[in-house]
This record gives structure tokens, sequence and C-alpha cells, in this order.
């Protein structure tokens, strides 16, 4: 399924674990010291550097591109770093958020009860994942280096559905039916 960011929200409701997907449009870069800051401007009432509403956060922390590239290597990483800011931003609108592993049961509970999606991202494919962003900005606090926010568009970037807006979880779900077999 192909699917356009920022999202609609009716066709998060269409997608079920498991699903492969491909994403286009736009979607921006953190990782757990961004969210820090983020979560932090929430809590002061600021503004925030990037519109949180039906958009994806893609964990990730980018290799410097070579020349004639947009971006270096852009793999996952691992999500649970953002559990403790991810609710919050979830709360204020973020829709989406690409990584590797699972999540804790606080982020499945926010994503079923604001009807957000978490895709699953293939870890070890950074340069593969690399080819589908054709355009990289840095938005956002740019001393965090690779760790800033940046603004990717993207066109068919490849993710599977792995907690859908249903509160299902690929990993558990996988684990429960090889324990039955």
């Amino acid at each position: 399924m192909k699917l356009t960011v920022p999202f609609n929200e009716d066709d998060l409701k269409k997608l079920k674990i498991g699903d492969t997907v491909f994403l286009t449009g736009t979607i921006y870069t953190a990782r757990d010291a961004a969210h820090k800051r983020l979560v932090e401007l929430i809590k002061k009432g600021e503004k925030l550097p990037i519109e949180l509403k039906n958009q994806a956060i893609f964990y990730v922390g980018p290799t410097p591109p070579k020349p004639g590239q947009v971006i270096g290597s852009a793999g996952p990483t691992t999500s649970y770093r953002m559990d403790p800011y991810a609710p919050l931003l979830i709360e204020n609108g973020l829709r989406g958020m690409i990584g590797k592993g699972g999540r804790s049961s606080e982020v499945i509970d926010s994503i079923k009860k604001y009807g957000a999606v978490y895709f699953g991202a293939i870890g070890g494919a950074g340069a593969l994942l690399s080819k589908a962003i054709k355009k990289a900005e840095l938005i956002a606090y740019e001393d965090l280096g690779a760790e800033a926010i940046r603004k990717l568009e993207v066109v068919d970037f490849p993710v599977v559905v792995i907690n859908d807006v249903y509160g299902n979880d690929l990993y558990k779900e996988g684990q429960s039916k090889w324990n039955r077999e």
C-alpha cells in the first residue's frame, strides 16, 4: 500500500500489523535528545520547530552525504529510547513513528488512544533506505549533529506496520503464532 505523509487519519485506520507500506511526502528525523527538547517545549507551552499534526518522525541519525547525495546512510535506531517522550508527542498530533524494535505498553496505549501507527524500517539497510530520500533539510537543533531534526522528502520509503491504530503488535502476534506451532 502507498501512503502520503502528512497522513490522512482514515488511511491509518486501514492499516493492519504486517502490512508493507511505501511512504511518500514529508517526514522528520529526531532521536532521543531532540525528543527531550520537543517535550520540554510542549510542557512550557512554547511553539515547536516542526508541525506534529498527522506527521511522522523517523528515528534516525543519518551519516553525512557523499558528494552528489542528499543524505548519507539512514538506518533506523532503536525505538525504545524515544518511549519516555513518544506519548506526549502522540497526544499533540504525531501520527507516525518509524524505527526498529518494540515499544513500551505506554506508547502502545497512546498509539491506540490517539490513532497513531508505529512503523518498522529494516535495520542494517541504511544505505538502501537513503535511496528513497530525495531531499534533506536541517530544521532545528544543529548542535545535536547527526541527531538534529531534519525534514526529509521521501518517495516510496519502505516500512512495515508494527503497531496499528487498534493496539495490535506484530512482534507479540508473531511470538504467539510461533509458540503455538
